[in-house]
């Protein structure tokens, strides 16, 4: 990892607090050293820095850094202000009740997927996607739902950072199949996983717009191939539609960063 050109100390900052969370665990120095691009005593002086602001917690006994309840503080605060979550609760709940499936809201953080929200269905099913957890944008269903209604320049920027690692053999692994669906996804107003990140897992998503047009989140129902199918769920598409539109309608007072 490294910090972009010009960002300097914080942007280094910036790069040692997403690999202590890359982790998912407390983690010992030597660990981070060995996966760091910055000398060692850099390093250990940006953990200390961080440690000091309370970015980081220091475990003694162990010897391991986590992250700080100070960036614990930030997250929350960011949750509440800058995610579609806490207007989309509501709508959510309703729409899990009816349909007995698995529903994520999710939002563009560069090019990728933020989920940000997420209800279990009746019968809950283990798979990738959970609140807090960052996924690709061009094989799963909201990420495609978002980038389909892109403006083209930003659209441009996203398809970019994507890896097209091939996880199925149903990926759409080049940025030339991805753009030819992403014309289907605008034609039809909603987009489908159709086993493209994880095996058995399918989804029917579509974008959450502004009035204008800008594109601020995305809403999925998800299932599997051994409960439903895709055009099952398909035909609960305008259902899905009508909340993404509530929820887009009770965000128009709201300030969302521009995404993508």
């Amino acid at each position: 990892m490294s910090a972009e050109q010009g960002d300097g100390t914080v942007g280094k900052a910036l790069d040692v607090l997403d690999m202590v969370a890359a982790c998912g665990r407390p983690v010992r120095f030597s660990e981070l050293l060995t996966a760091s691009v910055y000398p060692k005593a850099t390093l250990y002086r940006l953990i200390q820095t961080l440690v000091h602001q309370g970015m980081l917690s220091f475990d003694s006994d162990r010897q391991t850094y986590a992250l700080g309840v100070r960036l614990v503080r930030l997250a929350h605060a960011a949750w509440a202000t800058s995610s579609l979550a806490p207007i989309a609760r509501p709508y959510l709940d309703e729409l899990a009740a009816e349909t007995g499936e698995t529903i994520h809201l999710a939002q563009l953080d560069n090019g990728q997927v933020l989920y940000v929200d997420k209800r279990n269905s009746a019968k809950p099913v283990e798979m990738f996607a959970q609140a807090g957890k960052v996924g690709p944008a061009y094989c799963t269903g909201v990420g495609k739902a978002m980038l389909a209604f892109l403006p083209d320049e930003a659209l441009q920027r996203a398809i970019d950072r994507q890896s097209f690692h091939r996880f199925t053999p149903h990926t759409l692994d080049t940025p030339e199949t991805l753009r030819t669906e992403l014309e289907a996804i605008r034609g039809r107003g909603y987009a489908f996983d159709r086993e493209e990140h994880e095996p058995g897992i399918i989804c029917c998503a579509v974008p959450i717009l502004s009035r204008t047009g800008r594109v601020i989140g995305a809403l999925s129902v998800t299932s599997t191939t051994a409960r439903t199918s895709l055009s099952q769920l398909e035909a609960g598409a305008d259902r899905i539609k009508d909340t993404a539109a509530r929820i887009a309608a009770e965000a128009e007072s709201w300030r969302f960063p521009e995404q993508g």
